[in-house]
């Protein structure tokens, strides 16, 4: 492994969250340990009104990178802190020449933190990390370790978490045990932000919402060979949570977009008018049942079949013109910015002669 580090350089980041709520070699084999150098490593460490914990997670971040050995670079986004947070921040890039700070102008939420880190990571391997001293970084060495057995994304779980066991840990297991049966991609914990990435499973990702925690779900459904490692979580000494039970709602809402998005974001027309002629068969069933009424002496004024009959038709046809228009839409997103709908692992060809 250390053969492979002293190789590698370092980028660490972190990003104030924001919300209420062996080892990867790089292309470049020759990476410098100099700052100049574009490095292999970006931590990205969302944190949102932290300011006792960011000191004590610089220095445990720093000593454990450089008990590794590796060169790096801190880049912090403050996404809208309204404590200390930001003088705090700037405090410790005015020491340290490898540390950035980038200022939210008001809070976005710490999905919003997060795709802040990886737009501003310059690293072949991205590691984000919760800003709140519950993620250790000297687990960010096993992490490094598995991603080079060749996977693509290594995520924590946080086994003996130290949470509230029934506000906090009892949700969460039932969010991923639901999250892993719709998803098939089975992870005991998507919560914890502690994970490692190769830089090409992130290319092109978009996030929104709360869908940071998805991201291992995106990498594995194109192809990206996803595990999971335990980590070790601290209780929290500083601080308080930023997330609540309202986070369950939104976690459900959010896998319902990633799974429609998986499934039919290619075909919106299987779904608008899937349901567009459930409905109008509905309606039809519904006007046989009421002419069937009406000729055992039932009168139209009678019954709500009619009306029935009326509402479920003019559904079926909206949802199908809904449907072609999503198509259209489709086409237009992807023929317009010439992108393909598939995702090239590698190819294969002789050479000439050969």
């Amino acid at each position: 492994m250390m053969t492979l580090i002293a190789k590698l350089q370092h980028t660490v980041f972190f990003a104030l969250e924001p919300e209420t709520d062996g080892f990867l070699l790089c292309d470049r084999l020759t990476c410098m340990d100099t700052l100049n150098q574009t490095p292999c490593l970006t931590i990205a460490v969302p944190i949102f009104n932290e300011e006792q914990n960011i000191e004590p997670l610089y220095n445990k971040t720093r000593t454990a990178m450089d008990a590794l050995g590796l060169s790096w670079e801190l880049v912090m986004v403050d996404d809208g802190s309204r404590d200390g947070s930001s003088a705090l921040l700037d405090a410790v890039a005015a020491k340290d020449p490898r540390v950035t700070v980038v200022h939210f102008a008001r809070n976005y939420g710490q999905t919003a933190a997060m795709m802040a880190g990886m737009d501003h990571a310059r690293g072949d391997v991205i590691v984000p990390m919760d800003g709140d001293l519950q993620n250790d970084p000297a687990d960010i060495g096993r992490l490094l370790n598995t991603l080079d057995e060749g996977f693509d994304v290594v995520s924590g779980w946080r086994k003996d978490r130290q949470d509230h066991a029934i506000k906090r840990n009892l949700p969460s297991r039932l969010a991923n045990t639901l999250i892993s049966r719709v998803s098939g991609v089975h992870l005991h914990d998507y919560g914890c932000s502690l994970k490692a990435y190769r830089r090409e499973v992130l290319d092109g990702v978009k996030l929104y919402g709360e869908m940071h925690r998805f991201v291992p779900i995106y990498a594995a459904w194109n192809g990206a060979r996803v595990t999971e490692i335990p980590v070790t979580h601290h209780p929290r000494l500083h601080g308080e949570s930023k997330y609540g039970l309202e986070r369950i709602v939104k976690v459900l809402l959010d896998l319902l977009v990633v799974k429609f998005l998986f499934r039919y974001s290619g075909k919106p027309i299987y779904v608008f008018g899937g349901f567009g002629l459930l409905s109008i068969l509905c309606g039809f069933l519904a006007g046989v049942w009421a002419i069937g009424l009406k000729l055992t002496g039932t009168s139209f004024v009678q019954t709500p079949l009619p009306l029935l009959c009326v509402f479920l038709g003019a559904t079926g046809i909206v949802s199908i013109l809904m449907g072609l228009l999503a198509e259209m839409l489709n086409r237009t997103y992807h023929e317009s910015q010439g992108k393909p709908v598939y995702k090239v692992a590698r190819i294969v060809r002789a050479e000439k002669g050969a």
